[in-house]
């Protein structure tokens, strides 16, 4: 008969940031150990409690033991097993004794094949295995495998044991119902006993039953133990405090997860700072309260930032002056500190800081920040030229491009390294700049991340592409190309930006990614004989960010790989924002019924002209239509007549209606492949097919390779 097992670890106060992870591994931990050990029933559920003095979880329909069983147990090569005569070997005698089966009678062992190998098995009846037993083990890897981001070492009450875990633990449950399962880890016998919440809750709760837990948890100790529930209370609790407040309110997700992990049972309150603290710029004080105080800030319906920011405590009182004002006074010093940072930092021009970067190393092969400025003019200058004000705004391109990295010396940026670019166009703004180059210094790192807005106006777009193009074919130029899941200077978010701004930016930029990647490679100098491959290697690298994201938004392997892998050089431009049209149209011909069957012969005439290549033929375009079949006149007129169709719709940039006009060729094409003999003996015949065929690959295939949807 089946059961529910709780386990729960009471701890000190666990890594807020960690929490959630450790209490979802300890939980998976537990019943994968579990099963291995068929302890567990296919209708089994774990579930996964966290707080910040607790581990625990909690796993249904869990077998009080094992059953007694059959099997049959692998062993060695016969030919190792037994001798000459069929006797058993040393080596056997040793191997049944490791596996428990030493009084086992030899000639009771199974003979078998394994691939070419004759080998030995034994039949052996596995016995029932308690729970205890199994409990320990799963227990024993589920702790040795949590992902603790840092291992403390401590000594137990006796003076003489010394246990390592995140954080000293307390007291150990381990129940099944109501039963106690007596099981021990890191020096600690379970029991059915644990505690509340630590200045609210009851301190000693005796559990009834492992299904008991949550709920005694919560009307005992006054502990939400489900770390989404908590999270989704402080949620609810946030959001009601400022629709009280007639504010704007959209709190920072991974801030809600460190709240979660910081208290057990959430109450929310209101504090407030004095107006005068205002005048920093709102980006500072936010993230002052976030990253210091833990606060979540509050702003007008306009946007603009309120005096008043929202407490989660771990404290539900009913009358929370004290903590209210004990935060305010906490949060005082750190305002007044982010004002310092800002008002000494205006003392300098951004302009007057620029030269400071000769003292920071950007990378030992790759020179100073300085020096990487001076790259970023050159290149943003150059871009910009391809940008709709060209020439015309070369001059704020190649000033914004000369401050964009003037605020890392800023006592501002060394604080909060988050606000690079951000607090650098209030500085600029503050010096009098171009409101373009003082927009530019900030958007130059946009997108910063997944479905960020992207730089708007020619300056912050050159900017960006500068940074991202000279890093790319920079790192790469010495060697230091993402590898797994190592990407130390973060290269596949650069790539990735490049892709959306050349790709999302509205109007089309109409810029091809080859000629960026030179023009970054000759202002860093790269040497004349290693540019092609180079260019080739990073170019690939942005092309497969390109693919990636594509897949992401739902379109097939095949339709992307339709439109990236595609051999014409004239079919596969580095135009990155055409990409979304064409997939789109390589989609919608794929729903046609025509499509598979235009595919597949597209896969058949690309084995056909490669056959050719290889026998030394090179075929090319008709040159005239006195085909000797019907079939192949009948294929070549129709190819006409839909060419003529389709050419114009491509040229104007309808990849859907291009591919369409092809879909009338599924008739001709399939009575062509059906009737003639394309490798005919007659080499005039022969040449006159191969090259039909090359003009229709080359006609159907602008927009993509279409013998890559061929499943």
């Amino acid at each position: 008969m089946s059961a529910t097992l709780l386990v729960e670890l009471l701890c000190e106060e666990l890594p807020p940031k960690a929490l959630k992870r450790l209490g979802e591994a300890f939980a998976e931990g537990l019943k994968k150990g579990l099963a291995k050990r068929d302890l567990l029933s296919p209708s089994s559920v774990a579930r996964a409690f966290a707080t910040p003095r607790r581990l625990a979880a909690s796993i249904t329909d869990v077998k009080r033991s094992t059953s007694a069983r059959e099997v049959e147990v692998k062993l060695m090569p016969a030919s190792v097993g037994l001798d000459a005569s069929g006797q058993p070997t040393p080596a056997l005698a040793k191997k049944l004794d490791a596996a428990g089966l030493g009084g086992l009678d030899p000639a009771g062992l199974t003979r078998r094949l394994d691939g070419k190998t004759e080998m030995l098995y034994a039949k052996a009846t596995s016995p029932a295995v308690p729970l205890e037993q199994g409990l320990q083990a799963a227990l024993d890897e589920a702790l040795a495998a949590l992902p603790i981001p840092k291992v403390m070492t401590y000594q137990l009450a006796d003076g003489e044991t010394t246990v390592q875990f995140a954080r000293p633990a307390h007291s150990l449950v381990a129940m099944l119902d109501a039963a106690v399962v007596p099981v021990r880890a890191l020096g600690l016998e379970a029991r059915n006993r644990t505690q509340g919440h630590r200045f609210q809750g009851k301190r000693d709760i005796v559990l009834n039953s492992a299904g008991d837990y949550e709920r005694q948890l919560e009307a005992e100790g006054h502990v939400i133990a489900d770390f989404d529930q908590r999270r989704a209370r402080i949620a609810e609790l946030l959001a009601k405090s400022a629709a009280a407040h007639t504010s704007k309110f959209e709190p920072p997700e991974a801030l809600l997860d460190e709240v979660a992990a910081l208290v057990e049972w959430p109450a929310v309150y209101a504090g407030g700072f004095d107006e005068e603290f205002l005048a920093v710029p709102q980006e500072c004080l936010i993230l002052t309260m976030q990253q210091n105080q833990k606060y979540f800030a509050l702003k007008s319906p306009e946007g603009k930032l309120l005096s008043r920011f929202l407490i989660v405590s771990n404290l539900e009182l009913a009358d929370p002056g004290n903590v209210v004002r004990g935060n305010e006074r906490v949060v005082r010093p750190r305002l007044a500190d982010a004002r310092f940072f800002f008002e000494t930092d205006k003392k300098t021009r951004l302009a007057d800081r620029v030269a400071q970067l000769a003292a920071i190393i950007y990378h030992h092969k790759l020179g100073t920040q300085l020096e990487r400025v001076e790259r970023l003019v050159k290149l943003a200058q150059a871009i910009q030229e391809g940008l709709p004000r060209g020439k015309a705004g070369k001059e704020w391109a190649a000033r914004a491009a000369h401050l964009a990295k003037a605020d890392l010396v800023t006592l501002m940026v060394g604080e909060f390294p988050e606000l690079q670019g951000t607090i650098g166009r209030y500085y600029a703004e503050a010096d009098g700049e171009q409101p373009s180059v003082a927009r530019a210094i900030e958007q130059h790192y946009w997108p910063r991340f997944s479905g960020d807005a992207l730089p708007v106006g020619d300056a912050s777009i050159a900017v960006a592409l500068a940074d991202r193009l000279d890093a790319l074919v920079g790192m790469f130029s010495i060697g230091v190309v993402p590898t797994g899941d190592k990407d130390p200077f973060a290269l596949r978010r650069a790539a990735l930006g490049v892709v959306r701004i050349l790709m999302e930016t509205q109007p089309a930029l109409g810029m091809e990614l080859k000629p960026l990647l030179k023009k970054a490679a000759e202002v860093l100098h790269v040497p004349a004989d290693k540019v092609d491959s180079l260019i080739a290697s990073v170019r690939d690298f942005v092309r497969e960010r390109a693919a990636n994201l594509m897949r992401e938004r739902g379109y097939s392997a095949n339709q992307v790989a339709a439109v990236m892998e595609i051999e014409s050089s004239e079919s596969k431009p580095d135009r990155l924002d055409l990409l979304p049209r064409k997939l789109e149209a390589v989609r919608e011909f794929a729903t046609l019924p025509e499509s598979a069957s235009l595919a597949s012969a597209n896969k058949r005439i690309a084995n056909l002209l490669k056959q050719a290549h290889q026998k030394g033929e090179t075929p090319g375009f008709v040159d005239s239509d006195n085909f000797p079949e019907q079939p192949d006149r009948d294929l070549y007129h129709a190819l006409r007549h839909a060419s003529a169709k389709a050419v114009p719709q491509f040229e104007k940039g309808n990849y859907t209606d291009y591919l369409k006009s092809f879909a009338v060729l599924k008739a001709p094409v399939d009575v062509f492949f059906d009737k003639v003999m394309v490798m005919a003996d007659d080499p005039h015949v022969r040449r006159k097919r191969l090259n039909l065929l090359y003009e229709l690959e080359f006609e159907m295939n602008r927009v993509a390779d279409i013998s890559k949807l061929a499943s």
